[in-house]
């Protein structure tokens, strides 16, 4: 975890995952959309995996929940997205815990966390997320 938290440190790098194999996966994208598409196109890479991540919402977390993640890491996480993790029996650390995340404007709720915060299910926060990153052409559907 303290290999990630150094790749983490770089400003190009949003988020890092070490799989089990040991395969070093960078994320450089904000908000949960590298996330997103690797739990849409490489699941298997996530489970038992390694996460450091600068921001982790409760959407975030319902994703790495679904992907069966092994440990997270997180500079600033939420309290429901420790919830969802805790629920899920991943181990969690974080520097920062905050009541939610905040949107980038800095005005409202992150609308990922906003969108999940009656989810408890991955399987269907999955949907919604993908709902939410396509309605808004941040993924392709």
């Amino acid at each position: 975890m303290e290999k990630l938290k150094e790749l983490l440190a770089r400003d190009d790098v949003r988020g890092v995952i070490r799989t089990v194999s040991g395969e070093i996966i960078e994320f450089h994208h904000p908000g949960v959309k590298d996330l997103f598409d690797l739990v849409a196109k490489r699941p298997i890479a996530l489970k038992g995996a390694f996460v450091a991540d600068r921001v982790i919402g409760r959407g975030a977390a319902l994703l790495l929940a679904l992907g069966k993640v092994g440990e997270v890491f997180a500079q600033v996480i939420s309290s429901p997205a420790v919830q969802v993790l805790n629920d899920a029996e991943i181990t969690v650390d974080y520097n920062t815990l905050v009541p939610s995340i905040i949107n980038r404007d800095g005005t409202d709720m992150c609308p990922v966390e906003k969108l999940t915060m009656n989810i408890s299910d991955p399987e269907e926060a999955f949907i919604k997320i993908k709902e939410f990153l396509t309605t808004n052409n941040i993924i392709e559907s």
